[in-house]
């Protein structure tokens, strides 16, 4: 009975589902969809789903408005959250971001997926308390859900391999950021 069970449907499935859920820093923004790091991600994990489900452009709030929708549809055991940039380069309150952020990983964690916070930092001429406290939203997020944090996604990346606009990595840069991430996804993959 058991041997019936496991070749039907739905059964035979991958390790998990990994849901990327972002903005343009994961969505390959200027770059072949296939230089992505969430596509690197995928070819790195093949005993893994990886579905990037990340929109250029996008914000905390319309992460909200999505993620009941990507849960439901992708059922991950993973969900790295990517999101905030877009929120501090357009001067978003803080205390909104972080409301936001916050609901998104209750909400992934109310379907008991496991959550990777993507930390991001701003560019120094929005002043340095502005930028501090931006910061210190994904810190605070971590602490306050117990989830995996990686402080800054594009730690050790040089100027060299950004895009023209200085704010989105290059393709040369995808392999670093899939660097960054692994050593803070690969305990939550067990």
């Amino acid at each position: 009975m058991l041997l019936a069970a496991l070749a039907l449907p739905g059964f035979a499935q991958a390790a998990s589902n990994i849901l990327v859920f972002g903005d343009s820093l994961s969505a390959g923004y200027g770059i072949a969809r296939e230089a992505s790091w969430p596509h690197l991600l995928q070819q790195e994990l093949h005993a893994h789903s990886v579905v990037n489900a990340s929109i250029s452009g996008e914000t905390t709030s319309g992460g909200v408005r999505r993620i009941d929708k990507a849960l439901t549809e992708h059922r991950p055991a993973v969900v790295i959250v990517e999101l905030g940039a877009n929120d501090g380069l357009r001067g978003t309150p803080l205390t909104e971001t972080e409301k936001n952020l916050d609901t998104i990983i209750k909400r992934a964690k109310n379907a008991h997926a496991k959550v990777l916070l993507l930390g991001m930092q701003l560019p120094p001429n929005y002043g340095p308390v502005y930028t501090e406290q931006f910061r210190n939203i994904y810190s605070r997020l971590a602490n306050r859900h117990r989830i995996a944090l990686l402080p800054f996604m594009l730690e050790g990346i040089p100027p060299d391999q950004f895009l023209p606009d200085n704010l989105h990595p290059n393709a040369a840069a995808q392999p670093r950021i899939l660097r960054n991430v692994m050593p803070h996804l690969k305990p939550l993959l067990n």
